[in-house]
């Protein structure tokens, strides 16, 4: 009875696992899906063609509520040296600031559902600068495995109707950035016995993304702001803003539109994003993520097709196939390899502990006595 009992107990806690998980998953599709079709319709159809601005806000956002949180007592603040902070967080502070920026700029030029066909390229990206900076194996599988992925995306790519190339050159730099990104996490943070929750992530981080952002802003989208007469009067006084946005006649006029709910709504969205990634990650896997993603590329190339009347050609599904095919092949062996590896801690441990015991024997003479 006791061993049926243990059973069911087992049985319930990783069914509770598996909710759980699943809820996470769930969770960061959804609000993964959401800003990014929300931020499509704000640059290319709302009337804000401005994505590094769009980006400033959502970093200053984030690191306001971040900000409060730690300051505030709710989340526990990390003790961090100045020297970790320039060597560790700015560097990847500025690789996001950069995959933000040119992954919305990219939205301007480009339809949802290509962009998340180009996306596939990711695992290619993410193992190139693995193995540059030497934390991935390189292998002949594994190129080939890269080769099918990069041909399904080239062949999605010919077929693309509304192929613009500055917004492909876009999208494939942010691709690039974001697996520098990701591969430095691995080295600058966690070598560093650095543990960052999803608040103290943004604690640090948004303000250094803030800070690079400010740079191209300045020299790009300050002067096409400002000189919109009527922009400028909304972003110069917070007064003139707030009454500006409430009173639809106004901004309506303007070239630029800016409306508080939709600008605060979006905010929301991107920094509920962020936590949901730290989330996702920390609970699950970073394999999890990438499996989930997926999921959230078919929805959203659905989504993309019914919401924007994306154009997506039988020549696009097939290459995207193919990248599919390929992207799932790649995190299939990353699951078999990381299962291998906890059977080998398993066992490791296994043996330590049936070690440890014959160890005290040897010590402990027959009658027991010293």
């Amino acid at each position: 009875m006791k061993e049926k009992g243990a059973v069911a107990s087992t049985d319930k806690a990783v069914f509770a696992q598996i909710l759980l998980n699943s809820f996470y998953v769930t969770l960061w599709i959804t609000l993964s899906g959401t800003v990014i079709l929300y931020n499509k319709w704000i640059l290319a159809y709302y009337g804000f063609p401005y994505p590094i601005s769009l980006t400033m806000w959502h970093m200053a956002f984030s690191a306001i509520l971040a900000f409060l949180c730690v300051r505030l007592g709710f989340v526990p603040a990390v003790n961090m040296t100045t020297d970790t902070y320039l060597r560790a967080i700015v560097p990847i502070g500025a690789l996001f600031a950069g995959t933000l920026w040119l992954g919305n700029a990219a939205y301007m030029y480009l339809s949802v559902s290509f962009i998340q066909m180009l996306k596939a390229l990711m695992p290619v990206a993410v193992f190139t600068t693995g193995c540059v900076f030497g934390i991935e194996t390189f292998s002949a599988g594994t190129l080939f495995n890269m080769v099918v992925v990069t041909i399904g995306v080239a062949i999605a790519s010919y077929g693309e109707i509304n192929f613009v190339v500055i917004g492909v050159i876009l999208q494939l730099i942010s691709v690039a950035t974001e697996s520098t990104r990701l591969t430095l996490v691995q080295i600058l943070l966690q070598r560093r016995g650095l543990s960052l929750n999803p608040i103290t992530t943004m604690y640090y981080i948004a303000p250094a993304s803030f800070a690079f952002l400010s740079i191209p802003w300045f020299f790009i989208e300050a002067r096409q702001l400002w000189s919109d007469p009527k922009a400028s009067t909304l972003l110069g006084s917070p007064v003139s803003c707030l009454y500006g946005c409430l009173i639809a006649e106004y901004w309506r006029s303007s070239e630029v539109h800016l409306d508080i709910p939709i600008f605060v709504s979006n905010a929301v969205a991107a920094f509920g994003l962020n936590m949901s990634v730290f989330m996702l990650i920390g609970k699950t896997s970073a394999l999890t993520m990438n499996i989930a993603g997926v999921i959230k590329d078919w929805l959203l190339i659905g989504l993309s097709v019914l919401i924007f009347k994306a154009q997506v050609t039988s020549v696009n599904l097939g290459g995207y196939l193919i990248a599919f095919g390929g992207v799932c092949w790649y995190n299939y062996n990353k699951l078999q390899a990381m299962k291998v590896r906890q059977a080998a801690q398993a066992a490791a441990q296994k043996a330590d502990l049936e070690e440890e015991p014959s160890k005290v024997t040897e010590r402990t003479p027959l009658n027991g006595k010293p």
